[in-house]
């Protein structure tokens, strides 16, 4: 098949998607439109964007992105069998519908919710078919169901001894507050953990917290991550859909800490594997850390592999 997926991948996690597909023997093309860089031609500009996003919910830089994407389209001279869009709430409703020109089907994948991405619904109409990771969403949009994916699965190590017990890496947000109480009860236990927070400003200090003013790039943020026992997860405020630390623990047979209540609803959860805390008072008892992780069986891991993901998204209702 020929596809192209196209995607904001600020955080380098979207091409292996792309990969993937490729190694399934499929023709593939990324447009990551994270690379389109956008300079205001003049201060009026600057100021004419501002009044367009107050008053007719539209940016400058949304309709870059869509013009320079559908010249990639362009180029590949072929019509698409799919094209797959994340994060298409950053794309033009009129650039979005355009792409339809192009591909014999036209699919959306969000993995924010419309509760903190409200940008979401103005695309929603614009592919023939929709997922979301979000459960709400999907019920009341009618949207089809797909979590994040398992990405980093090639762990070949087979370690004993770790830097850290636990690790998080999070942009500052109100989810802030909830990592002081956490990192309060594990420095309270002697627990060694690794926290680091993203903070362009960097107007905070904290000794349990590392802040950082640049993107951490994600070869980085793997090495942390097997550097360290187990992985913390904390959803955002009005978000129930996984992150991808959870599909990161998953990958690498690691134990999570998590605030998200609903993961007891997915079929991999295993209260050996991972614990789920109160964010207002967060406890974790040193026992949690003594006990191996548990593999889940072959059967349910493989849905969150790329392959489970792409098979679902893609694939499952091909027609082509």
């Amino acid at each position: 098949m020929r596809i192209t997926l196209i995607s904001l991948d600020n955080w380098g996690l979207n091409k292996h998607i792309a990969q993937n597909l490729e190694q399934q023997g499929h023709t593939v093309h990324h447009i990551d439109f994270n690379a389109f860089k956008f300079k205001y031609p003049s201060v009026f500009h600057k100021a004419y964007n501002f009044i367009l996003k107050a008053f007719f919910k539209t940016n400058l830089k949304h309709q870059h992105y869509g013009k320079e994407i559908i010249n990639q389209l362009k180029k590949n001279r072929e019509i698409q069998d799919v094209i797959l869009t994340i994060k298409g709430d950053f794309i033009t409703p009129k650039s979005v519908l355009e792409f339809k020109q192009y591909t014999k089907k036209s699919i959306g994948f969000f993995n924010d919710n419309t509760y903190r991405c409200p940008k979401i619904k103005r695309v929603l109409h614009c592919f023939d078919e929709v997922y979301s990771f979000e459960k709400e969403d999907c019920t009341k949009f009618n949207l089809k169901f797909a979590p994040n994916w398992i990405y980093n699965s090639d762990n070949t190590e087979n370690k004993t001894h770790f830097d850290y017990d636990v690790f998080n890496i999070s942009s500052i947000d109100k989810r802030l507050p909830i990592l002081k109480r956490i990192a309060a009860n594990l420095a309270s236990q002697k627990i060694n953990f690794k926290f680091i927070v993203y903070d362009k400003k960097q107007q905070d200090n904290d000794e349990n917290i590392t802040y950082i003013r640049k993107h951490m790039p994600l070869t980085e943020v793997n090495d942390y991550i097997s550097r360290s026992k187990v992985l913390l997860d904390i959803n955002r405020i009005g978000q129930i859909g996984l992150t991808f630390r959870v599909f990161e623990s998953l990958g690498l047979g690691k134990k999570l800490i998590t605030t998200n209540a609903d993961i007891k609803n997915y079929d991999f959860y295993n209260p050996n594997n991972i614990l789920i805390i109160d964010e207002k008072n967060p406890i974790i008892p040193v026992s949690f850390f003594e006990n191996e992780y548990e593999k889940i069986p072959e059967s349910i891991y493989n849905k969150y592999t790329l392959e489970g993901w792409t098979e679902n998204v893609i694939f499952k209702n091909s027609t082509l």
